[in-house]
């Protein structure tokens, strides 16, 4: 059943569409748009960091054994 919700035809997001522009209309639905692509950015960079740190962490600890 959970595999059934994953997909959205147009029809659907059509309908997600006009009840979102009806509940906040043409001018706020812009800024709430940018605010989500915002949000959604900056989890993918927060989920890449700790990727990042890990690395710089272990070279420096094989540096470090290295001396």
């Amino acid at each position: 059943m959970t595999t059934q919700l994953l997909f959205i035809g147009t029809t659907e997001l059509i309908l997600i569409a006009a009840i979102a522009l009806l509940l906040f209309g043409g001018k706020k639905l812009p800024e709430l748009m940018k605010g989500l692509g915002q949000g959604v950015s900056s989890f993918k960079k927060g989920m890449k960091e700790p990727v990042a740190e890990e690395k710089e962490t272990k070279e420096e600890v094989a540096e470090k054994d290295n001396d």
